[in-house]
């Protein structure tokens, strides 16, 4: 029998680890033309120092459009002001119905290597930092539960400069949506000691609907091959690219 004192202390645990936020820490990194090894998109789109249009940040598909016109699941609560000024814009989403916040960094397109680098960091747990929303405090970098990286995939061009520490007993869920990201980022991922629950295997447009799709099951505590199977839908969905192939570019775990 629990004692008294013991059932309240259990209780008041169980609301609080119930009443945090989740939080999500989305890197991205500005789709250029000039500083980054990519087939070049129109010269609008692919300005790396302008996320206002930037295909991966201000279009159609780009993070910002998408979240804030294109879906009723997230509202943008602000925009923040970054600590670095290679993050040109920063912005804090709430999602609709459920305790979770989303934090997206548009990373100026020149310093791919730096937004990386910065990604695989908080995989490890490294940089945590908090941001204060009304009465919460929202946890963000190392401290968030689940970290994405969209946009080109610059380990086909460059080695990460990246210390790793040992990884806490918390295991943070990781997303990649970037051009033959699990060949690529394997070893990163597996020394930052972080869960794929979804990255890729062949060529991708890393554009907002499949990051989108991925959360939904991740915010629902889906299994990973429901994960895979949204996203693939959603990447049909928008490129038409035939949902056997969608299927095939999407994978998880190691």
């Amino acid at each position: 029998m629990i004692k008294p004192l013991i059932f309240i202390i259990l209780v008041i645990t169980t609301i609080n680890a119930w009443a945090q936020p989740k939080t999500i820490h989305v890197f991205v990194a500005l789709c250029d033309n000039v500083h980054q090894g990519i087939v070049p998109v129109p010269s609008k789109f692919g300005n790396g120092k302008d996320p206002n249009n930037n295909l991966y940040w201000g279009a159609a598909y780009g993070l910002k459009t998408f979240l804030k016109y294109k879906t009723s699941d997230w509202n943008l609560v602000k925009t923040v002001k970054p600590e670095s000024p290679i993050i040109l814009q920063r912005l804090l989403f709430k999602h609709s119905s459920t305790n979770t916040y989303l934090l997206a960094d548009a990373y100026d397109g020149e310093q791919i290597k730096t937004c990386t680098q910065d990604f695989l960091k908080s995989a490890n747990g490294q940089h945590g930092f908090t941001i204060a929303h009304n009465t919460d405090t929202l946890k963000f970098g190392g401290n968030a539960n689940l970290l994405a990286y969209t946009g080109h995939n610059g380990l086909m061009e460059f080695n990460t400069d990246v210390k790793y520490v040992k990884p806490n007993s918390k295991k943070r869920d990781v997303v990649i949506l970037a051009c033959f990201s699990k060949f690529y980022f394997t070893e990163e991922i597996k020394q930052a000691g972080a869960n794929p629950i979804l990255w890729t295997t062949h060529l991708m447009a890393p554009e907002t609907y499949t990051l989108k799709a991925a959360i939904d099951g991740w915010l629902q505590n889906e299994a990973d091959a429901s994960i895979e199977e949204r996203a693939a839908q959603a990447y049909n969905k928008y490129q038409k690219c035939g949902i056997n192939s969608a299927r095939n570019l999407f994978t998880s775990g190691f």
